[in-house]
């Protein structure tokens, strides 16, 4: 018999069940029933952070199920996004269809209410998508007038503030969502496209070619295998052969409809992959109890952490919870709670390349306090792979006359200081220097300052900072253990130092370890010690900036803008420079030069005061920072 409307009350806890539904509800029997946020409302969200959540929301049919209906699973799940949106920074949330066990008037209408309750459509609520399922309705998006159309249709989603379109028919929609400091398209598609759905999704995506967008719709992939890997269903293959695959930017679809559970990675026409994801809970205890997916999106790990539970059933205090409950609280399977890569810059660089800073000149990076300034743009021949000769001279951009010139060094040959393109997206400059350095023999090449260069002699008992821009190759192969990104020449035996590893060690150096590590030594002019700095394994092929920063007092590293951990409190007064010139891509000791470094080196910097890290040179800048 189908509940009368008129008679259900809203409550703070979303809605009640009639009393036919009581009587025979699971609910009315637990011993324990969860219990919804009560709270008003939810908190901001910050579309400029690079973490953000879309929330997936699968088939609710059983829980609006004729008399048998109970709407408090669902009440309770969108109270807890509203409630959690500041917290998770939810973006977004798609329900993925059969939101009703018959699609009659009176099941969609309680649904709706429910959504009206908790996340009523408007620009202060969280956005969100509801497509139909094959319970909702039947046939094509042909099919006309239908409960659902009336409920869930365009009259709703032109009232949700991320909505752009809907079709001609009303039952398919696309919504553009600020998130992550860019803009994204979700595709929120009927049951079953008609040719002309499928005609109008494509014109969707073809008139929105930059945004990276996440396909929504009730089916497209099956998972009957038991392993929890999905396969393209007969529908699924339709919708991904004539729309999907031809459409570099769709890097995510998402679908209900069967179950089990599962997921693949198919090969759209780019060759990019296509992560399909199928989640649906309504043969689990309660119909799913509302079981709710978070897709936490993080752009600067460059990865989406999956995480799947119901919240209706996590209100449940634990003590509390049935022994159904407490199985069904949390999916943990692996196709429930998992990870996948999602590096913008590179999945999505086939439609929407990144946008790299232009460089930026040397006025605009040199300040009074820049001791040295070398960038490598202006080499005469610049080429890639170029060889820079023996005896070129790389001119200090500051002015104080500390030019490096380069030569060979032990069993380097010509080819093993090249010029590169190559560079920090942050970079000032858009060119590096390609450094060969190996040992057995050991050889390489260096950059070094003249007999007369002012660096040679300065020894910074104010504080300085020490910048560079470096990369390490990929595969990274071969001997290179210790090599050298730069130093001050000259023994710290020589400055009267005794607490060293060795009184051969330069005075001042920045090395690469076995582990890839970089490590920071550092012989002070007005202190008998030796500390030093270290950070985390620098990974092969990534460019990172590395700023090393002295208050006068003690040295701090940098990575990436990031303070690193392995920074000793010891006092750290000055650099012991003896006068000897400063080195750029290999270490002098004992008055000879080891194995020259091995990789890529763009812009250096030296500065005679400790800088923060907005004024570094990988971070933006419009003016001169240090002035």
């Amino acid at each position: 018999m189908t509940p009368d409307l008129s008679r259900r009350a809203l409550i703070a806890t979303g809605l009640t069940v009639p009393a036919a539904a009581a009587a025979v509800s699971p609910a009315s029997a637990s011993p324990a029933q969860p219990r919804a946020d009560a709270s008003a409302s939810g908190g901001p969200f910050d579309a400029g952070s690079p973490r953000f959540t879309l929330a997936v929301l699968p088939d609710t049919q059983y829980l609006f199920d004729a008399d048998a209906a109970d709407p408090a699973p669902l009440a309770a799940t969108l109270s807890w996004l509203r409630e959690h949106r500041e917290e998770e920074n939810i973006a977004f949330l798609a329900h993925l269809g059969d939101v009703t066990e018959h699609g009659t008037e009176a099941e969609t209408a309680l649904a709706a209410r429910v959504f009206d309750t908790e996340l009523p459509p408007g620009r202060r609520n969280l956005p969100h998508a509801v497509v139909a399922g094959n319970h909702d309705v039947s046939g094509e998006d042909t099919r006309g007038a239908t409960p659902f159309l009336h409920h869930f249709g365009p009259g709703r989603a032109r009232r949700v503030p991320t909505h752009r379109g809907s079709s001609p028919d009303g039952y398919s929609s696309y919504h553009v969502v600020h998130a992550g400091g860019r803009e994204w398209l979700v595709l929120a598609l009927d049951w079953r496209l008609s040719q002309a759905g499928l005609a109008w999704a494509g014109r969707v995506l073809d008139e929105n070619p930059s945004l990276p967008t996440v396909l929504v719709s009730h089916e497209l992939v099956s998972a009957d295998g038991g392993d929890g890997t999905a396969q393209l269903s007969e529908y699924g293959r339709n919708l991904w052969e004539e729309l999907v695959r031809g459409h570099d930017q769709v890097f995510l679809t998402l679908n209900g409809h069967f179950w089990p559970v599962g997921r693949t990675v198919l090969t759209n026409d780019a060759g990019n992959p296509v992560h399909a994801h199928l989640a649906n809970y309504q043969d689990r205890f309660y119909g799913g109890a509302a079981t709710l997916r978070l897709y936490r999106f993080d752009l600067e790990r460059g990865v989406v952490d999956v995480e799947t539970f119901s919240p209706w059933l996590r209100s449940v205090p634990e003590e509390e919870r049935t022994p159904l409950q407490r199985e069904e609280v949390e999916r943990t399977s692996d196709a429930d709670r998992f990870s996948f890569e999602l590096v913008p810059d590179r999945r999505f660089a086939g439609f929407a390349p990144p946008v790299v800073p232009g460089p930026r000149p040397a006025p605009a990076v040199v300040g009074p306090h820049t001791a040295a300034y070398w960038r490598f743009d202006a080499l005469p021949g610049a080429a890639e792979g170029a060889v820079v000769a023996a005896g070129t001279v790389v001119e200090d951009l500051s002015g104080n006359g500390n030019d490096l010139t380069a030569r060979l060094i032990g069993a380097g040959t010509a080819g093993a200081l090249t010029w590169s393109a190559e560079h920090h997206d942050g970079q000032p400059a858009h060119a590096s220097l390609r450094f060969d350095g190996r040992r057995d023999p050991d050889g390489g090449a260096v950059l070094e300052t003249g007999p007369d260069a002012p660096l040679n002699s300065e020894t910074f008992l104010s504080g300085f900072t020490i910048e560079v821009f470096l990369k390490l190759p990929d595969p990274f192969t071969g001997d290179h253990a210790w090599m050298s990104v730069l130093s001050w020449e000259g023994r710290n035996g020589d400055a009267g130092k005794t607490q060293g590893y060795s009184p051969d060690e330069p005075t001042c150096s920045l090395n690469v370890s076995p582990e890839r590590f970089l490590q920071f030594v550092l012989y002070p002019e007005l202190d008998d010690l030796n500390p030093t700095s270290w950070t985390h394994a620098v990974d092969p092929g990534r460019w990172v900036h590395v700023a090393i920063v002295n208050d006068g007092r003690r040295s701090v590293v940098h990575v990436e803008g990031s303070r690193i951990a392995r920074n000793p409190s010891t006092l750290a007064r000055g650099i012991a420079t003896l006068g000897k010139p400063f080195a750029l891509g290999a270490t002098q000791s004992e008055e000879v030069f080891g194995q020259g470094f091995h990789g890529w080196i763009g812009d250096v910097r030296i500065s005679s005061r400790a800088l923060e890290p907005g004024e570094f040179l990988s971070a933006p800048v419009t003016a001169t920072r240090e002035g």
